[in-house]
């Protein structure tokens, strides 16, 4: 238990899980309650189910870390175990939606995009597991 608090001091972790919490904050609750023109809950479902082969039930487990692990983020708690399960997230998406079409970002508006966001989001998941939540974190305050 000790490993999953332990956390590094430095601030730029800090800097680092707020992006990275506030990212998927904002795209979490663009997919769950269809906020910032976003979908909603049954009809992201739906598509994971319908085009991307992903199971009801893993699609929601997805979005329950994406929502939930970003809040953990956002204040430091827990922070290695919803890095990690926000990492394994984005591997999937990266794997189901975006490595077919590249590796860059869209270049129009409605054009599919590559795996150069995605594969920044998993890199920063990465250094969060791998350094924990940073100064000014709820794990670094339990740790000490």
């Amino acid at each position: 238990m000790d490993w999953i608090l332990e956390t590094t001091s430095s601030y730029a972790f800090v800097f680092l899980r707020l992006g990275l919490a506030v990212t998927f904050f904002l795209h979490s609750t663009q997919q769950i309650f269809g906020w910032h023109g976003g979908r909603g809950l049954k009809a992201h479902l739906a598509n994971w189910r319908d085009k991307q082969h992903i199971p009801v039930p893993v699609g929601a487990l997805g979005l329950f870390i994406e929502f939930f692990g970003s809040l953990a983020l956002l204040i430091g708690f827990l922070t290695r175990p919803f890095a990690l399960g926000l990492a394994l997230f984005i591997v999937i998406a990266m794997f189901k939606s975006h490595v077919r079409h590249g590796f860059f970002l869209a270049r129009r508006p409605g054009e599919a995009s590559g795996i150069e966001y995605t594969l920044a989001l998993f890199l920063m998941a990465m250094a969060l597991f791998v350094g924990g939540g940073g100064a000014l974190s709820v794990d670094r305050l339990l740790s000490q």
